[in-house]
């Protein structure tokens, strides 16, 4: 389990904010957010990783992988597959032919010439 696990996806951000050093109202910024907010999550950072100030959670960012920590790795869902839709049984071998062509809006010449 690696120590950014712990976090919730908004404290991992604002930990890697830190890190890169930017104060409480620029991280704010950033997340579109207000400073209490910001200090709220620092606080549970602080908490969940035993680190007592925004140096400490630096130097720990730095110490555990750093930069990894903006992209951790998650499996991706499967792919779901895509199935054609049928057409109606009511609709003819040529009817279902063009239904799957693009519909264009037809314009009346008398509309282009005026």
């Amino acid at each position: 389990m690696q120590p950014c696990d712990r976090l919730t996806a908004k404290e991992i951000q604002v930990a890697m904010l830190v890190w890169e050093g930017q104060t409480n109202r620029e991280i704010a910024n950033v997340v579109g957010t207000t400073e209490q907010v910001i200090k709220n999550y620092l606080r549970n950072t602080f908490d969940k990783l035993g680190v007592w100030s925004r140096l400490e959670l630096a130097l720990y960012v730095a110490a555990h992988g750093g930069a990894r920590w903006r992209n951790p790795v998650t499996l991706a869902p499967a792919p779901v597959p895509i199935k054609e839709i049928p057409a109606p049984a009511h609709m003819g071998k040529n009817d279902q032919e063009t239904s799957r062509v693009s519909y264009k809006t037809k314009v009346s010449p008398r509309l282009i010439s005026a």
